[in-house]
């Protein structure tokens, strides 16, 4: 979890740069937070992220939030709808219904974000005990994306869990929202565009993270996010990544 705060007459204009994760945005500004979406949808408010929105933007003043980012597999039971979210914004009212307004209200009534921090993984602790649990199958796979940096074949994961790969496509992409080929191309991405922010030129990233070469390297961070490779090195949400998600648990960014 992480907490941002921007100062009233300051413009939040910001390009989100797709993340491996399952995201919540809870809105605690006083004028509602506007996110759009490359389709022309948009959304105002709290709401949710599926795996891959692909070219998403936030924009307010003022804006105060918190932002969960939630593994796929705990996703699955926390939202009860995260096979449904697929690449869409959607608000959060129409996941928790009233659980979204106690939740939003309670955070609202607490100034430190430590309070809000334990108001917030209370909840989810909650919603993850009643939750359905993803199979251990989807969850094995998904952590052996992770710990491979998107660097696996499905084949091989399929042998690996004893299902075959229809079943594993199947069911991942039920419980997940993305197929287990998207979804290691997302966790490739992610590693590669850190590199990038971090000051690698593309042509070592792409040679070291899997890529075929460098024209693959651009078309994958083309597709998730609108941009060029050379943007996305200087995108300003990756630069928050450090300060706001590690290695602490919880951070807070004013």
């Amino acid at each position: 979890m992480a907490g941002f705060r921007a100062r009233a007459k300051d413009l939040v204009d910001l390009p989100v740069v797709p993340y491996p994760a399952v995201t919540l945005v809870i809105d605690l500004s006083d004028e509602p937070l506007l996110v759009e979406h490359a389709s022309g949808h948009s959304r105002r408010g709290s709401l949710a992220a599926g795996l891959a929105p692909g070219a998403v933007r936030a924009r307010g003043r003022g804006v105060e939030c918190l932002q969960v980012r939630l593994s796929p597999v705990v996703a699955h039971a926390v939202l009860g709808a995260c096979s449904q979210l697929g690449g869409e914004l959607v608000d959060l009212d129409d996941l928790w219904g009233l659980d979204a307004a106690r939740t939003q209200e309670q955070l609202r009534g607490c100034g430190p974000w430590d309070q809000r921090f334990a108001i917030a993984e209370a909840m989810l602790a909650r919603r993850l005990e009643a939750g359905r649990a993803a199979d251990p199958e989807v969850a094995f796979t998904w952590g052996q994306m992770v710990t491979s940096q998107g660097r696996v074949r499905v084949e091989q994961l399929a042998a690996q869990t004893g299902w075959s790969r229809k079943r594993l496509w199947s069911r991942f992409r039920s419980q997940v929202g993305l197929t287990p080929k998207r979804a290691a191309q997302l966790v490739r991405f992610d590693h590669a565009a850190h590199r990038l922010a971090a000051g690698h030129s593309p042509a070592l990233v792409a040679a070291e993270s899997g890529y075929a070469d460098q024209s693959h390297l651009h078309r994958d961070v083309t597709t998730f996010t609108g941009v060029t490779p050379r943007a996305i090195a200087v995108a300003p949400w990756l630069a928050v990544d450090d300060i706001a998600w590690l290695p602490r648990k919880h951070a807070s960014r004013t």
